[in-house]
């Protein structure tokens, strides 16, 4: 698994207008190739009386999968730009569908890779981006004489504080980024004097809203 990684957020979508046409970039995170062509599809139908409804999607660790289609518009003059815009904005697991409705006037070849590219940068701008960043979990249990101590430092540390159960005892989960697991359970033990019950739980993704010139 990747420990980190960025993607844009669950879905979303923008227009804009050059030379009387309107162009609708639609964004959506994608876990399969399958998914991708469903949501392709269902724009598709929602935009049935549209001149195109151009796509591109990137899916997969090592970006293996990368599909453009023009639908229609001349060869290489918009899925491929709209594709180039999730690699530049360094994207995983991302599809995007921009409708075209043509207002009459012709946009020439670069007129169009600009139109396609700009509307693919503006729907993910609306929608936003997120670096998913792969987290150890733990689980800390202490007795309630020390709640306070520890939510208090935990909320206010790099660590992700994520639920308090309130049991026989109070447990913790907590998730830590992946090179920093061996010196917060040191931390731990220093904090309650060895009195924490520590106990590894399942790793996941945390999503961090980011901007584009965050990962730059």
């Amino acid at each position: 698994m990747l420990k980190n990684y960025y993607t844009v957020k669950k879905e979303g979508n923008d227009q804009i207008i050059i030379q009387k046409s309107r162009f609708i970039g639609y964004i959506k995170r994608v876990k399969s190739e399958e998914e991708a062509q469903i949501f392709i599809q269902e724009i598709k139908k929602k935009h049935h009386d549209a001149n195109h409804n151009c796509s591109a999607y990137i899916i997969g660790e090592n970006d293996q999968i990368q599909k453009a289609n023009d639908d229609g518009e001349p060869t290489g003059t918009a899925g491929v730009p709209m594709l180039e815009v999730l690699k530049k904005q360094h994207l995983k697991d991302t599809a995007v569908v921009v409708t075209r409705y043509f207002g009459g006037i012709k946009l020439g070849a670069g007129g169009l890779i600009r139109a396609y590219g700009s509307t693919t940068s503006q729907a993910i701008k609306t929608t936003g981006i997120v670096k998913r960043q792969l987290m150890k979990g733990f689980s800390i249990t202490v007795d309630y004489s020390l709640l306070g101590k520890l939510e208090n430092v935990l909320r206010n540390s790099d660590h992700l504080l994520e639920t308090i159960n309130y049991l026989e005892s109070v447990e913790f989960i907590v998730f830590v980024k992946d090179d920093q697991d061996d010196a917060f359970q040191g931390w731990m033990v220093d904090l309650t004097n060895d009195q924490a019950g520590i106990k590894r739980i399942e790793s996941k993704y945390i999503e961090i809203d980011v901007t584009s010139t965050d990962k730059m």
